[in-house]
């Protein structure tokens, strides 16, 4: 980013091929769809190139980029007046030998926790994002939505409770 901080346009194709597939994939992730996801992460980009000035290496880049993403995120997401939908199908891995009804079964739960997630509050629902998805540890997840990090613990808590409530149907086999 400092090479292109000090006018190397060059630098910046670079930086989008190193990190243009982890912005998709929050977009992607957080939306639900992957037309809108690749418009939100020209958009993101687009957003680094213009505050290349403004950008200080405080913190890692990734952190700072992260923190574009997120905030492009959560933003779209207030725009609309219910969120998309988190594609969660790689989330659960089909055990080998599975039979059609455990495939119907799968389809089920897959179903049931993309609901679950959908149902987040968006800060808990990019918590969980970033913390599952993307593996980022807590300090990370902190900077990139500039919350502190007992809110990030705080996030992923309640996002955890509010899964395992709307969860108890289907562990409970509920209608």
């Amino acid at each position: 980013m400092l090479r292109f901080q000090g006018g190397d346009a060059a630098a910046f194709d670079e930086l989008v091929r190193r990190h243009q597939k982890a912005v998709l994939n929050i977009a992607w992730r957080y939306c639900g769809d992957r037309s809108l996801a690749d418009d939100l992460a020209q958009e993101i980009f687009v957003k680094v190139w213009r505050a290349r000035g403004s950008y200080q290496p405080a913190a890692r880049f990734s952190t700072w980029l992260y923190r574009i993403a997120v905030n492009r995120c959560l933003n779209e997401i207030r725009s609309r007046p219910r969120g998309g939908s988190l594609p969660v199908e790689e989330t659960l891995e089909e055990p080998a030998g599975a039979r059609p009804d455990d495939d119907l079964h799968l389809a089920e739960v897959r179903d049931a926790v993309r609901r679950a997630v959908d149902g987040l509050p968006a800060n808990q629902r990019m918590a969980v994002i970033l913390s599952r998805f993307h593996e980022l540890p807590y300090d990370e997840i902190a900077e990139a939505m500039s919350v502190s990090l007992e809110a990030v613990k705080s996030l992923l808590f309640r996002a955890r409770e509010n899964l395992k409530t709307a969860l108890e149907k289907l562990v409970r086999h509920e209608p």
